[in-house]
């Protein structure tokens, strides 16, 4: 398996990782940290998908696919933070004022879990950052202490699998998700 972690310019492979399996459904797409709340809400049905096929089209595309040959296996959301809505979360601090980028969603695509895709969509969505000129880069994952964690709510990342890529703990957060407090880590990229 040779997985090569590339821009998520392609909608329909963007729809195939976050998608709904109908339409019309009011899901996330990725959308919840994307864009502001109030938007979030009154977004509904096919016109969240039409959202994020508008900003597979924008430069920066909104994060990094991954694929193991010519199908997609993962997703990572992952953009400037002044752009998401980590930009006034009164949960998760701001520790400067560097113009970082966040990575806030690590999907990999069921049968395909347990594979180690999630290492590489994190160093793809790094590369990703780097290549547009990051300082750094953010994550806000959950620091579950190697325990288990409800895949649903696994999206966000453990802190374990931020610090094998080479994030740092930066500071605590007033975050829990599945009952795990969130850390903010961060790497460098100057």
């Amino acid at each position: 398996m040779a997985i090569e972690v590339r821009p998520a310019t392609r909608f329909d492979d963007v729809k195939a990782m976050i998608g709904p399996k109908r339409p019309d459904a009011n899901v996330c797409w990725c959308l919840s940290y994307r864009i502001p709340s109030k938007q979030n809400v009154e977004l509904r049905g096919t016109a969240r998908g039409d959202l994020v096929n508008q900003l597979v089209r924008q430069h920066p595309p909104p994060g990094v696919l991954a694929y193991d040959g010519d199908e997609v296996v993962g997703w990572a959301g992952v953009h400037p933070r002044a752009d998401t809505g980590f930009a006034t979360n009164r949960r998760i601090p701001h520790i400067d004022d560097l113009d970082v980028w966040s990575v806030w969603c690590i999907r990999v695509r069921p049968g395909h879990r347990g594979q180690g895709i999630s290492h590489h969509l994190l160093r793809g969505a790094v590369e990703f950052a780097r290549e547009h000129g990051a300082p750094a880069i953010e994550g806000y994952p959950l620091d579950n202490q190697g325990k288990k964690i409800d895949l649903t709510m696994a999206y966000v990342g453990t802190r374990s699998l931020f610090e094998q890529a080479g994030f740092v703990k930066a500071a605590d957060t007033d975050s829990v998700l599945n009952g795990f407090p969130r850390v903010l880590v961060r790497l460098d990229l100057r």
